[in-house]
């Protein structure tokens, strides 16, 4: 069997991304697939655990298409201290008493919803003048990397808590109002929230949760990371460690490993005939047809030939796929 789709790891703390492609060529190759190109959809830290998209084959020609997908993470936003990385890896450098209420929590979480700007961490996989800036921070230097913009498309607590029954506004109270910073206060203090995070690409989530700390008058980290959904891609899809690793023992790819077409899930196909799937293989403009502009997924005999643009009737090829035709 040749390997072509998508492989969805539920990857394990500890274990990085990096580390997780080589698992599966290991297990493909002890499996007696053969060597097939590997590559992953998305960098998750080794700290952070979930949905890990792992591309075989032509499915490769896709990964770049995941790394610009939004992602969805839940993670533990812990009060009182502050990290050079932002997570429990790192070491404390600032630390504050003050304890948010959950009401002021609620609150200020639609301030970081929409487009916002960010700096990320100093300990990140950047570039800055060609270097890691992990490796630079690691060796003592001073890192500063430029504010970007990024969009946070929904933030919510995980639990139950209700909005309709919080004050108007915790950040203007009159007088009368509960202190939300006062323990005697009747709110509900906070030494952690979980938060559900839907962002778009090159969002951190370890500096979303400094920047909430911040701007709730104290400081944090984050001591838990998953990620829930990349793409299309969502956890009840993927698969443990254990499971990818009986692959190299023998178990059946086919009950783990998902088409190609699995990470096109929101693209409409384009059917070709025999002679016009041709064309497209040997990269030619097809015309005149009726479509409306968009990307399509084009296929004959249901097997993925390309991903083509159509624009005023005319296709273009975006991506070609090298799979054997079958018969019609």
């Amino acid at each position: 069997m040749v390997a072509h789709g998508w492989i969805i790891l539920d990857k394990p703390r500890g274990l990085g991304s990096t580390q997780a492609v080589a698992a599966v060529k290991r297990n493909l190759r002890s499996g007696g697939y053969g060597k097939v190109k590997v590559g992953h959809g998305g960098t998750l830290d080794p700290l952070a655990e979930g949905v890990l998209p792992i591309a075989l084959g032509e499915a490769t020609k896709l990964a770049g298409r995941m790394l610009d997908a939004s992602k969805t993470y839940e993670f533990t936003l812990q009060f009182g201290e502050e990290t050079d990385t932002f997570d429990a890896e790192g070491a404390v450098v600032r630390t504050s008493d003050r304890r948010p209420p959950m009401a002021a929590v609620a609150a200020i979480l639609e301030h970081f919803t929409g487009e916002i700007e960010q700096v990320p961490p100093a300990y990140s996989a950047l570039k800055v003048d060609g270097k890691r800036a992990y490796d630079l921070a690691r060796a003592g230097e001073e890192v500063e990397l430029k504010t970007r913009a990024v969009t946070i498309y929904s933030l919510r607590p995980v639990s139950t808590y209700e909005p309709a029954e919080l004050p108007d506004s915790t950040f203007s109270l009159t007088a009368g109002r509960p202190d939300p910073y006062n323990p005697t206060s009747p709110l509900e203090m906070a030494d952690a929230v979980t938060l559900v995070a839907h962002v778009s690409k090159g969002t951190y989530i370890r500096s979303l949760a400094r920047d909430i700390a911040h701007a709730l008058g104290t400081v944090g980290h984050v001591t838990y990371l998953r990620r829930t959904k990349a793409g299309p891609f969502d956890e009840t899809q993927a698969i443990s460690l254990d499971r990818l690793n009986e692959i190299g023992k023998g178990a059946r790819l086919e009950d783990v490993i998902l088409p190609l077409e699995a990470g096109l899930d929101d693209i409409p196909a384009l059917t070709l005939g025999p002679d016009t799937a041709e064309a497209v293989r040997q990269g030619r403009v097809l015309t005149g047809l009726p479509q409306s502009d968009g990307l399509y997924l084009a296929k004959h005999n249901n097997v993925p030939v390309a991903l083509m643009e159509i624009s005023g009737g005319t296709a273009k090829v975006v991506r070609g796929f090298n799979f054997p035709d079958v018969a019609e």
